[in-house]
């Protein structure tokens, strides 16, 4: 299990003015690596700050501030979560990750609203509120219990909590031979775009996909692209963050680019390319950054993909240095 880092109540209150921009002048990077540091918290306490964060007029910010608070998991933030969703002049990005949230704390409390608003005139947040939904269902499943036990005990490549699990057989995130195989990665991928199945099968293709890691099943993953579902889409982006696979970086360049594409998607793209951090990319992240007619969704997670980018070409010990950070702007500002 990830160890718990300690703080001091000065190192809270730092931290949350750097998450919050209290002074008006911390840097959007810095502000995310605060955020990551409370979310390794995963306490009340954490919560509480990060929820102060919805009033920042960043969608990006808060949509990052949604995606931690349900990897934190605690149920505290179920009312929080439930009034972003419900708040219908909020960024539809921003909803749609509220309810991802509420399906990763997986509180039979929340079906009531998820049900609500899965009829949502959005169809970003629809989608999600039925994903999140049926990982509910699934999480109270026999399946779903034991595979939690499992976790508990068994070392996880990837740490997070995904919105679907993968397919059963690759439950445990380490693939059999037979699992590599072409036969059964190219049944994976029929089923990833087979949009006649619920979405939430096809995000367990997805994340099966996932945990095969090999070039084919990120090609497979890539196909995915095509796909008239943003939410889907930027999912697959998600993913390729998470894999950090050099093999995806054409798929996710023509994404970036593609300014016909959604913002949320292109931002997704945007930050997985600042995780893979292979020498190509930085160009194209430096470009969007900048260029005039860049939506600020995709400006902003370029900043944040170049801040990544550093990081993983740098010797850093961990993303998530908010303490240290905090205390340097603390001895700056003293």
């Amino acid at each position: 299990m990830d160890e718990v880092p300690q703080v001091t109540a000065e190192e809270l209150t730092a931290l949350e003015a750097s998450l919050l921009n209290t002074s008006g002048n911390v840097p959007l990077h810095n502000r995310f690596r605060a955020l990551f540091t409370l979310k390794a918290l995963k306490n009340d306490v954490a919560v509480n700050i990060i929820s102060k964060g919805f009033a920042d007029e960043s969608a990006l910010l808060k949509h990052e501030l949604a995606y931690c608070l349900g990897q934190i998991k605690r149920s505290s933030a179920l009312p929080v979560l439930e009034s972003v969703l419900t708040n219908e002049q909020e960024d539809p990005m921003v909803r749609h990750e509220a309810a991802e949230a509420m399906g990763a704390i997986s509180s039979e409390t929340a079906i009531p609203v998820l049900k609500r608003f899965a009829n949502d005139s959005n169809r970003d947040v629809r989608e999600t509120c039925e994903i999140a939904l049926a990982k509910i269902e699934w999480d109270n499943s026999e399946e779903g219990k034991k595979h939690l036990k499992e976790k508990e005990s068994a070392i996880q490549t990837y740490a997070s909590i995904d919105p679907a699990p993968p397919t059963s057989k690759l439950l445990s995130g380490r693939p059999a031979p037979e699992d590599v195989a072409d036969s059964n990665i190219a049944h994976l991928r029929s089923k990833l775009l087979n949009k006649k199945l619920p979405l939430f099968e096809r995000y367990r293709a997805m994340f099966a996909l996932r945990n095969i890691g090999t070039p084919a099943a990120v090609d497979a993953l890539a196909d995915g692209f095509s796909d008239d579902s943003a939410l889907f889409k930027h999912e697959i982006a998600f993913v390729f963050g998470q894999l950090l696979s050099a093999h995806s970086v054409p798929a996710l360049l023509r994404v970036l680019q593609d300014s016909a594409e959604s913002d949320m998607v292109r931002h997704e793209a945007a930050e997985a390319l600042g995780g893979i951090a292979t020498p190509e990319v930085l160009p194209h992240l430096k470009e969007w950054m900048q260029r005039e007619d860049s939506p600020r969704v995709v400006r902003e997670s370029c900043q944040i993909a170049l801040d990544m980018y550093e990081y993983e070409n740098s010797g850093e010990f961990q993303y998530a240095n908010g303490l240290d950070t905090s205390r340097t702007m603390g001895t700056v500002g003293a």
